[in-house]
Order: structure tokens, then C-alpha cells, then sequence
């Protein structure tokens, strides 16, 4: 199975505990063993990136949608073209630098926050 099979996967999975009951179901060991595999199956790292990334491409979206943003005044805001934006939106399209994050989150008055955990 590809890696974005699996992340497409993961995330469904996690969207779906969430929505039940608003929050997640409180299991000992569920996250833990799905990681154990990911890394067993040494895709962790490139699974991870991709949920994060489809994550914050629903994040973005979310937030042009809560302000009203048009794609052309989102990208008018951010200084970038459309395609740049449009890119970003895409959730499969994972070479998006964090100056562009930076500059989406900016646009919508949030600010983008990395950690190293």
C-alpha cells in the first residue's frame, strides 16, 4: 500500500474518532501501536508529513471560507499568484515551503506554529 494511501487512510480514521462524541474515544495504546506499525513499515516519517500536510490544507481552506476569501483575493493577500495557492490547497502536493504557510496563515490573521517534539 503507497504511504498516501496510508495517510489518506490514517486520517480518515482520525476524523472519524473525533467526530464521534466530539472527541476521541479514549482507548489505552490506540496511537501507539498505529505508529509502532508506521515505523515497523519505516513510512512514519513520510505518513506523518503527508497527514500534516493535508491537514493544514483543510485548515487554510477552512479559515478562506470562515473570512469569505476568494481563491484570487486569498492569493492577492498572501502576494503570490493562484497556481502557488492552489497548490497549497492541494492536499497531495507536499513541496510547500513554510514561507508559503507562513504568508497563508498571515492572510487569514492566524499565526503557523512548529514544534519539535
Amino acid at each position: 500500500m503507497a504511504a498516501v494511501q496510508v495517510a489518506d487512510r490514517i486520517l480518515r480514521i482520525f476524523v472519524s474518532r473525533l467526530s464521534q462524541k466530539g472527541r476521541f474515544m479514549r482507548k489505552k495504546n490506540i496511537g501507539s501501536s498505529v505508529d509502532s506499525w508506521l515505523r515497523e513499515e519505516d513510512i512514519y516519517v513520510e505518513v506523518t508529513a503527508t497527514a500534516i500536510k493535508r491537514v493544514l490544507a483543510r485548515q487554510v481552506k477552512a479559515a478562506m471560507k470562515e473570512k469569505h476569501f476568494s481563491k484570487a483575493e486569498m492569493a492577492r493577500r498572501m502576494h503570490t499568484s493562484r497556481a502557488a495557492l492552489d497548490r497549497l490547497l492541494d492536499p497531495d502536493y507536499d513541496a510547500v515551503t513554510l514561507s508559503t504557510l507562513g504568508k497563508a496563515a498571515t492572510a487569514v490573521g492566524r499565526e503557523l506554529r512548529l514544534e519539535l517534539v
